[in-house]
């Protein structure tokens, strides 16, 4: 990890001391916000409808009554982590979102034209609510783009921008490239969200914050990953029942309220500027915009209660979608002559160039679904994957894994056959056995529509 030096050398030359850092009582917090967080805009509970407020609270707590959520087995500087948060990713059919090396696969929330069926109706009320949620923060993420835009324009001055009283509603002065309306809704089309929740009196083992002295950690210092780059992030964040305020006399905290969950901020590898810890009470929702996520790093700071929050991203899904791993499988099955009349499986062509981009394409398939996906949930997010080792009316002698992928958005499974030799892609002949073990070993979740010689394999 390249970051790990540039980590080292800040944490040796802090030696014994913290960094600064302003939480809304310090008489420079906003100022310090407005200066060097420009692109960083809170929406306080009061502005989102109670309506929406009770719609998305009642779907966080019906996923996880139902199990929805789970905790992420992840690759941190080369050691295998559980996540201390639990999550569940939910969005456009067939995409996918990576972070720390782990593949999440979209629970499909119900756009139109789409014809999702859910394993429970209210796992798909909660679906549809995370998708007006969606809408929601859209469209208060593009009047935000368009106020900053406007302020540039205008070369005005301008606070943070906070919804309430004793903060009305202004804009947001900083540097923005003048994007056109287009650009602008491009970068709010958020198409996933990752839904976390994480109870801290169930977490003793917590990480405290390393640099400012901010007190225990949910989520460490990060910029968000697989994003369109320069897109926004909206953050609704709802804390279970517990300390809603921070009390009138807290001056006997020095720094944040620690029974109060905060959102950290600090510009990336900086000692000079304070940092921002912004208390997140029930219902507050946060937006960065344009480049912040890239200039500026972001943790989580855990408070004493359970808490949700639904993160809504552009994820970048030119080659993260369940359409593109199949065009890829279909590109390489252009090269298997499948009209052999014995069953027998050959290659049409054996030019280098062909061989090669098979190869590929057998490594991309693999890494994209087998290596990023192993340590996920056999039932997570539409998407299930069966260690075939075991298909005793297959020959197996040629294999070093059997991998069969069966997807809720398409009828049929997927079979990939590693093999030793390399010397051929497919057999499409052997999904009838392999559909006889899928019936006999799957899971309630797992769609068994495939024809005999009908499924794709490779």
């Amino acid at each position: 990890n390249e970051k790990t030096p540039t980590k080292l050398r800040l944490l040796e030359e802090l030696e014994d001391t913290w960094l600064p850092y302003l939480t809304p009582k310090d008489d420079e917090f906003y100022q310090q916000w407005q200066l060097k967080y420009p692109k960083l805009i809170l929406r306080e509970a009061s502005s989102v409808s109670e309506e929406l407020h009770k719609e998305v609270q009642e779907a966080f707590l019906t996923l996880h009554k139902h199990g929805c959520l789970f905790r992420d087995l992840v690759r941190i500087q080369g050691k295998d982590l559980l996540t201390p948060v639990s999550r569940i990713l939910i969005g456009n059919p067939g995409c996918t979102y990576k972070y720390l090396n782990t593949r999440l696969f979209t629970v499909p929330w119900p756009v139109k034209g789409s014809n999702i069926k859910y394993p429970e109706a209210e796992i798909a009320a909660a679906c549809e609510t995370f998708l007006k949620l969606n809408d929601y923060l859209q469209i208060e993420t593009i009047q935000a783009l368009e106020e900053l835009a406007a302020k540039e324009k205008a070369n005005e001055d301008a606070v943070p921008l906070c919804m309430s009283a004793d903060f009305p509603r202004v804009g947001m002065g900083s540097s923005y490239d003048g994007q056109d309306e287009v650009d602008i809704k491009s970068r709010a089309a958020y198409n996933v969200t990752l839904l976390n929740f994480m109870d801290p009196q169930k977490m003793p083992y917590l990480k405290e914050e390393p640099y400012f002295g901010m007190g225990k950690m949910a989520v460490s210092w990060h910029h968000d990953e697989n994003l369109v780059d320069r897109s926004a992030v909206a953050v609704y964040s709802y804390s279970c029942e517990g300390p809603e305020e921070e009390s009138d006399d807290d001056s006997h905290f020095e720094g944040r309220d620690p029974d109060i969950w905060h959102v950290g901020f600090k510009i990336s590898w900086d000692i000079e500027t304070p940092g921002l810890a912004i208390p997140l009470h029930q219902g507050d929702c946060y937006f960065m915009l344009d480049d912040l996520n890239a200039t500026h790093q972001h943790c989580v700071l855990a408070g004493s209660q359970p808490r949700f929050s639904s993160t809504h991203r552009v994820a970048e899904c030119s080659t993260g979608t369940l359409d593109y791993i199949l065009q890829r499988c279909q590109l390489a099955l252009q090269n298997v002559r499948d009209d052999v009349d014995n069953g027998d499986v050959s290659l049409k062509s054996f030019e280098p160039a062909v061989l090669k981009q098979g190869e590929e394409i057998h490594n991309e398939v693999r890494i994209f679904f087998f290596f990023e996906t192993e340590s996920r949930s056999v039932t997570q997010a539409g998407v299930h994957k069966h260690a075939c080792l075991l298909l005793e009316k297959l020959s197996l002698s040629r294999f070093y894994s059997v991998v069969v992928l069966t997807f809720e958005l398409t009828p049929e499974p997927i079979f990939f056959f590693s093999f030793r030799d390399m010397a051929s892609l497919c057999c499409p002949d052997w999904s009838v056995a392999a559909q006889s073990w899928l019936t006999a070993n799957s899971t309630s979740w797992v769609q068994l529509g495939a024809q005999a010689g009908a499924a794709t394999t490779i």
